[in-house]
């Protein structure tokens, strides 16, 4: 009876406390998960497509109060090894597709495609290259720096066509030097992965000493390579008063992805989603507006995040609260949902259990005052000064009563009926 009455009496301060822990045990697992204000970008050479993005992308998360480090690297494989090591600090990277192996899909996860990388290859004018790789024999050719995407795709596609060092001479020039050289005379051709707008590529475009080699048996590459896409350099886009180039030209391009490692906050991948659409959204001469970012898995699946930005768009919060408020608010919602779902019907309760809890009180003293009157009723029973004094005792229960005010009528009807059980038991008496 004691326990019960001590908890009617601190009910609703023991609902507040229970409240109030686990909110705070909530806010402690989230303000434990707080996303980082600064991270680490690999994009690639100073000059090259991947650090003019990575610039940007600079640019556009300093927005958001996140500082980005950008960390030059010599492309796509120095990417994924930066990447795939916890110890370099890299969270974020660009990697051209066919260059992760299945070891990479266990740590990192792709944010989507975010551009087109073309291969071109640019030789001397009076070299004469009419069937692609196979007129490169014997030649100096440039095929990027060591470990760079370009040299490693290159030599990929000159294997194909039984082109190595033992037939040609292979050269790991950077592109600016390679053009150099090429425009020097010193070279053959040169092999560069690089953007249409790249300073390197509009120089050769338009420089009448050298020619861009168009890939007749690019639709038997791009089956061979899936991760190989076919783009056409208008006639004429280089210059239009030359007419250069003076016809199409078709080259292969893979993909360029936006890739994270797993365990990056989740409020940095949709930053940096967000940038992605500012960044690449646009139109080119290789896409269409919108094209880009794409929801595309290139070696490395899609995070989960990534799923949802381009089937939802980005988080209904991010338009009104700081990035790292909307992740608070969003694990907030996710933790206390279920804990309301548990609260809400013991909630509703709580007033019933308090009302209940009052009402017994005064029950058990009417279930002793009804025996008593049973009792006076009965024949047999002859004891009146115990019932006497058992009346006293309940009255004296009946005014140690500690009862909110809406129970006080409650309270005064149990004495008045008390005083009329005493009131019959004294008629029984005189008679």
């Amino acid at each position: 009876m004691a326990a019960k009455e001590i908890l009617g009496k601190h009910l609703p301060a023991v609902a507040i406390l229970v409240i109030a822990a686990v909110i705070a045990w909530a806010a402690i697992i989230v303000l434990r998960n707080m996303p980082p204000f600064t991270i680490a970008m690999a994009t690639g050479p100073e000059g090259g497509a991947y650090y003019q993005y990575g610039q940007r992308y600079r640019e556009e998360l300093a927005k958001a109060g996140v500082d980005v480090r950008l960390v030059t690297t010599a492309g796509s494989p120095e990417n994924i090894a930066l990447l795939q090591d916890p110890r370099s600090g890299v969270n974020v990277g660009f990697i051209r597709g066919g260059t992760a192996g299945a070891s990479a899909s266990r740590e990192l996860e792709s944010l989507g495609t975010v551009s087109y990388q073309p291969l071109w290859l640019f030789h001397k004018r009076e070299l004469l290259l009419a069937d692609g790789f196979m007129d490169l024999r014997g030649r100096k050719i440039s095929i990027g720096p060591v470990d760079s995407g370009t040299q490693t795709l290159s030599l990929e596609l000159l294997k194909r066509n039984r082109i190595d060092e033992r037939v040609s001479e292979l050269l790991n020039l950077a592109p600016e030097i390679a053009g150099e050289k090429l425009m020097g005379g010193e070279i053959d051709a040169m092999l560069t992965l690089n953007s249409w707008e790249s300073p390197i590529v509009q120089t050769l475009l338009a420089d009448d000493r050298i020619e861009i080699t168009s890939f007749p048996r690019a639709d038997a590459y791009v089956a061979l390579y899936p991760y190989l896409n076919k783009v056409v350099v208008p006639r004429g886009v280089g210059n239009l008063a030359k007419d250069l180039p003076p016809a199409d030209v078709v080259l292969l391009a893979p993909k360029a992805s936006l890739v994270v490692r797993k365990d990056l906050h989740s409020a940095i991948q949709y930053l940096l989603l967000n940038a992605a659409v500012q960044i690449h959204s646009g139109p080119g001469i290789f896409q269409h507006a919108a094209q880009f970012p794409a929801a595309q898995s290139i070696d490395v699946p899609l995070s989960s995040e990534a799923n949802r930005f381009y089937k939802s768009g980005p988080p209904f919060l991010q338009n009104y609260l700081p990035f790292w408020m909307v992740e608070l608010v969003g694990r907030l919602l996710v933790l206390l949902i279920p804990v309301i779902g548990l609260l809400y019907p013991i909630i509703r309760f709580l007033p019933s259990f308090y009302d209940w809890l009052m009402r017994t009180k005064i029950f058990r003293l009417y279930g002793e005052l009804r025996f008593l009157d049973d009792t006076i009723s009965s024949p047999t029973e002859r004891d009146t000064a115990a019932m006497i004094a058992k009346l006293d005792q309940l009255e004296e229960q009946a005014d140690s009563l500690k009862l909110p005010a809406a129970y006080a009528s409650m309270l005064y009807m149990l004495r008045n009926h008390i005083d009329l059980v005493r009131a019959k038991l004294q008629k029984r008496l005189t008679n």
